[in-house]
């Protein structure tokens, strides 16, 4: 095979994901027929078919959905290689592209990513927080580095990747001073009937947290449901009920909310997992991450 010709290449990604030649020629400032032939010419040099008729657009087959993943790879290191030179010399860093779940408190967040401050070559940190589907696709075309989740990888999920168990920590329950005062018995009976603030659907401790609670024969009187482990915490900071966090946290979030601990679940534990691509496990920093974790060994 020859080398590869990036142009088409290049062509064949638009079109793909603009759905049509058509979208793709007004994005390019191309002929729909100029694109046609390039696209021709690539599927002739790679030896595969990679788009067929769906209708009146375009769809991928298995194999273009592979070069697809490859072509997203490749112009994306295209933009941070652009975006590298414009910084210019003296603030070049080593990037390291961050998924955070929502469901992932900041805290602990901010202690996994340390050890990468304290690198002695400079990184250039972007941090995005999403939904963990969102972010998994995003790692599985190598637009993110790593990604920091309250769960391990969904089975239906097919992406390449590594998942490293983080370990867990049991729940502390928070209230603010005012809120703690009015509570009724010793914990964790004084949950019953009181102000709480739950965990939204896509928070994987949600599901053990409620069943403890039914287990006990508590009914806490739910005032909101959030999926933000930030935003939970500002509504309990006001005031507005009890919450939940790590416990491995608990001081620096009395210190940082100005609340209380009301008590502690030792039954039911967060789980955290940082997942890479299965290519970037030899990232610097990322290495870094995963020694300070004790995940890996010189």
């Amino acid at each position: 095979m020859n080398h590869l010709n990036y142009k088409h290449l290049r062509y064949f990604w638009v079109v793909a994901k603009a759905g049509s030649i058509a979208r793709a020629s007004e994005q390019l400032h191309v002929t729909p027929q100029s694109i046609s032939g390039q696209l021709a010419e690539l599927e002739e040099q790679l030896g595969v078919k990679l788009l067929r008729r769906a209708g009146r657009g375009l769809e991928l087959t298995e194999t273009g959905q592979q070069v697809l993943s490859y072509a997203d790879e490749i112009f994306s290191l295209g933009e941070a290689l652009t975006e590298a030179l414009r910084s210019g010399p003296l603030t070049a860093s080593l990037p390291l592209r961050v998924g955070v779940a929502d469901s992932v408190a900041k805290l602990q967040t901010y202690r996994l990513l340390q050890a990468v401050l304290q690198l002695d070559e400079p990184v250039r940190l972007t941090v995005r927080e999403g939904r963990l589907s969102a972010l998994l696709g995003e790692l599985a075309v190598h637009r993110l580095d790593l990604v920091i989740v309250d769960r391990p990888m969904p089975s239906n999920l097919n992406v390449r990747a590594y998942v490293h168990p983080l370990g867990d920590s049991p729940l502390t329950v928070f209230a603010t001073p005012a809120l703690k005062a009015t509570l009724q018995g010793t914990f964790p009976q004084c949950l019953h009937g009181a102000p709480f603030l739950l965990p939204g659907e896509d928070v994987a401790v949600r599901s053990r947290l409620l069943d403890w609670l039914e287990g006990q024969q508590l009914r806490p009187r739910i005032v909101g449901e959030f999926d933000d482990g930030a935003l939970l915490k500002a509504f309990g900071q006001a005031g507005a009920g009890l919450f939940v966090a790590p416990s491995t946290i608990a001081d620096d979030v009395c210190r940082q909310h100005g609340v209380e601990v009301v008590g502690q679940i030792e039954a039911v534990k967060e789980q955290t997992y940082l997942i890479t691509a299965e290519r970037r496990t030899v990232h610097p920093a990322i290495r870094a991450i995963l020694l300070a974790q004790g995940l890996i060994h010189e």
